[in-house]
């Protein structure tokens, strides 16, 4: 093999980096000769948008009420939207509050978190997925108990 098979083409490199960001793939490899370039970037995904909160139409004082009415729900904190510092899920899945069985809880009522520390693990689809602070507090409220299914949005736990 000669020292020519070794260089580089940094402009093929750029060439299929541009590639990548002008289509959705995420990998490109090309092969010529003895020499191979694989280019590959990792998928940017956007964030979770937040659920819509609805609020149920209430019933007219003195309305009639024939056969089969079924009352409005009274209001409550979840139509006034979700409590300041609330870690919704951004997945459905199986909440576990530790690493195992026999495991200490990733976190407690009171306890300080830095940003990124685990707050909760999500199995979906087989998949033991970390959920991570999205800020640095104190944890004012676990809402959910170990091993519940949770939906996406559900609130998660609360940091003050």
């Amino acid at each position: 093999m000669s020292s020519k098979d070794n260089i580089v083409d940094r402009g093929l490199v750029r060439e299929l980096a541009d590639i990548l960001n002008d289509t959705d793939l995420t990998e490109i490899e090309v092969e010529q000769g003895t020499l191979r370039i694989r280019v590959s970037r990792q998928k940017e995904y956007p964030s979770y948008p937040q659920p819509m909160q609805m609020a149920y139409p209430q019933p007219m004082p003195g309305a009639p009420q024939g056969q089969g009415h079924v009352p409005a729900p009274a209001p409550t904190a979840a139509t006034s939207g979700p409590e300041a510092g609330t870690v919704p899920s951004p997945m459905v899945g199986t909440v576990y509050l530790a690493s195992g069985p026999d495991s200490k809880a990733f976190v407690e009522i009171g306890q300080t978190v830095a940003e990124g520390e685990t707050l909760l693990i999500i199995e979906a689809m087989k998949t033991m997925n970390q959920i991570p602070a999205p800020r640095a507090g104190k944890i004012k409220k676990i809402l959910v108990d170990n091993a519940q299914p949770v939906e996406y949005g559900e609130p998660l736990v609360v940091i003050g």
